[in-house]
């Protein structure tokens, strides 16, 4: 899960990189040369911040098609996220469209006032979702976006099965 920031897009490679994961992979076509499949095993989620709440319905379906085994969550630096707080967005979206949005998302959902704060309430949500089977592994990584370097700063082991 990662930024839409058009600065961050070397993130899956350093992602796949630090996993040990394919990406891009190639894609296999049939005798027909219809695009049926791919090797790769890095599957984006690109949202706004990278943050978690906005990438919840594809983990769960991400798991029932591919049966996946680690989340990485990654938020970067410089990211535009940090320009803003919760209740500023807030304001200005009922300035702007005169419509309050503040029960629409949870509020530390909206913005990154702190990397750490905000890849722990992340990797939390993604556990706490019920859309998240237990066994899966959960990161959350700062990538830099000067030096394209990924530093792991939450780990959260799954469980493994009896």
């Amino acid at each position: 899960i990662y930024c839409y920031d058009p600065r961050a897009t070397d993130i899956p490679v350093a992602v796949a990189r630090e996993f040990g994961e394919v990406y891009p992979g190639d894609i296999i076509t049939d005798a027909q040369g219809n695009k049926v499949a791919s090797t790769t095993t890095l599957f984006e989620v690109v949202v706004a911040g990278g943050r978690a709440i906005d990438a919840l319905r594809s983990i769960t379906v991400a798991q029932h098609l591919f049966g996946i085994q680690n989340i990485v969550i990654v938020h970067h630096t410089h990211c535009g996220a940090t320009s803003f707080t919760a209740d500023g967005l807030i304001d200005a979206y009922h300035h702007e469209h005169d419509t309050d949005i503040s029960e629409l998302y949870e509020r530390e959902s909206i913005s990154i006032s702190d990397y750490a704060t905000s890849l722990k309430h992340d990797s939390r949500l993604v556990r706490e979702s019920k859309g998240t089977p237990q066994h899966v592994n959960i990161y959350g990584c700062l990538y830099n976006i000067d030096t394209n370097e990924l530093s792991q700063v939450v780990e959260d082991k799954g469980m493994v099965a009896a």
